[in-house]
């Protein structure tokens, strides 16, 4: 396993496969991504980010039946670990924790 720093690109991806459970393969994260964050993302930063996290222990992957519409070509689905889960719930609690202590600035209206 790599490093198990969670990058914000990576961590984006990672809870569009957490959000799309069993159905998570690289192109409907990518529209996913797309749609929820409003982000325009290359399919190419899409899988080098899911084999990246794959790597780091945050996901895992199998391989999905050849269909006729893919040309014969099968699909790679992914999958959160309990590990994954662990960080994004890390994360959450740092960035909740931070936002905690920011002063309000509403009396500046």
């Amino acid at each position: 396993m790599r490093g198990t720093h969670l990058g914000e690109f990576e961590e984006l991806v990672l809870l569009a496969v957490a959000a799309l459970n069993d159905n998570a393969y690289a192109v409907v994260v990518k529209s996913e991504i797309e749609e929820k964050a409003d982000r325009k993302v290359n399919i190419s930063a899409i899988h080098t980010a899911l084999y990246r996290l794959e790597e780091k222990g945050f996901l895992e992957s199998s391989v999905g039946g050849a269909t006729k519409t893919r040309g014969g070509k099968s699909k790679r689905f992914f999958k959160v670990t309990a590990y994954g889960f662990k960080s994004l719930r890390e994360a959450q609690s740092l960035r909740q924790s931070f936002w905690s202590i920011i002063p309000q600035l509403s009396t500046q209206e």
